[in-house]
């Protein structure tokens, strides 16, 4: 069979059975189609899915990585090509996996930036809430910060979904999982606020009446727009950190290891399909403590 039924048939595969995104699985089939475009560089181009050893797969991690490209590209473009080859596997057109030896870069993990709670509250203090954009900012951060949503879920989250009576949002993740995130009093007290005041009183669009946080226009916010309000913000509260949406995410979960939680309802709280993701928060409280005793036992 040749590259491009096979390809199509883990295009499938990913969409159909592991219900991954449509930008996933665009990544996913750039990693391969990248490796057949250096076979054809390479002048191996008859060279069948099923007929590729080691030496070429390790002739193309040495090509990308004299293109360049860094660590953490390397990584991703491997961790693609095993994916690809443990589906030939699992179809049974391949009986050994020439991915199986090949080794990605090794890569220093990157702790993400957190704001602590005066952090968070000096920003909410910088917002101007006798406007109606600032009600609104105000109701959105608050549910980021409680929720640990993605901005993808925010900008996404429906007012059927916001479930006040027992304090949780149905939530559609990566991959359109759904999960049900709980939520504070605070947040779903300026939630209400701004639906009552700002949202229901908008000259909404045909096509967003079920979205939750609209702009002026009555249109659904777009994820650079968040962007674009929480920078603002930053600088206006004078706040010296690169933050973003994902930074009141990082910080949820930072929060509740700090106060104690458990690291599996943290997991399920963020969507994570792998706990490994959700074990970086434990990083971040073990560098806390670090700092600590560095700073006040009297031997450090």
């Amino acid at each position: 069979m040749s590259w491009d039924i096979h390809i199509q048939e883990y295009e499938n595969y990913l969409k159909l059975e592991r219900s991954l995104s449509v930008n996933s699985v665009d990544a996913y089939i750039r990693d391969v189609v990248k490796f057949r475009q250096f076979l054809g560089i390479a002048d191996k181009e008859d060279l069948d899915p099923l007929s590729v050893s080691i030496i070429e797969l390790q002739d193309f991690i040495e090509w990308i990585n004299d293109l360049g490209m860094s660590a953490f590209s390397q990584a991703r473009i491997i961790s693609g090509l095993k994916s690809f080859y443990k589906f030939l596997l699992y179809e049974g057109v391949l009986n050994v996996d020439p991915t199986e030896l090949l080794e990605a870069p090794k890569l220093g993990r990157k702790l993400p930036d957190t704001l602590s709670v005066e952090e968070i509250d000096q920003l909410f203090e910088a917002i101007d809430h006798s406007t109606p954009e600032g009600t609104r900012n105000r109701a959105m951060l608050e549910t980021l910060y409680s929720s640990g949503l993605r901005v993808s879920e925010l900008v996404g989250l429906k007012t059927a979904n916001v479930h006040f009576e027992v304090g949780f949002l149905r939530v559609f993740g990566k991959g359109s999982k759904e999960r049900l995130v709980p939520i504070g009093k605070t947040a779903l007290k300026h939630i209400q606020l701004y639906r009552e005041t700002i949202r229901n009183h908008l000259d909404v669009k045909p096509g967003h009446e079920s979205i939750l946080f609209l702009n002026r226009r009555g249109r659904q916010l777009t994820r650079q727009m968040v962007f674009t309000i929480i920078r603002d913000l930053v600088a206006r509260a004078g706040i010296q950190k690169t933050i973003s949406p994902h930074t009141f995410r990082h910080s949820f979960a930072t929060h509740l290891i700090e106060g104690g939680a458990d690291l599996r309802a943290v997991q399920e709280m963020l969507g994570h399909e792998s706990i490994t993701t959700t074990e970086i928060y434990t990083h971040l409280d073990r560098d806390y403590l670090r700092q600590v005793i560095q700073e006040f036992h009297p031997r450090s």
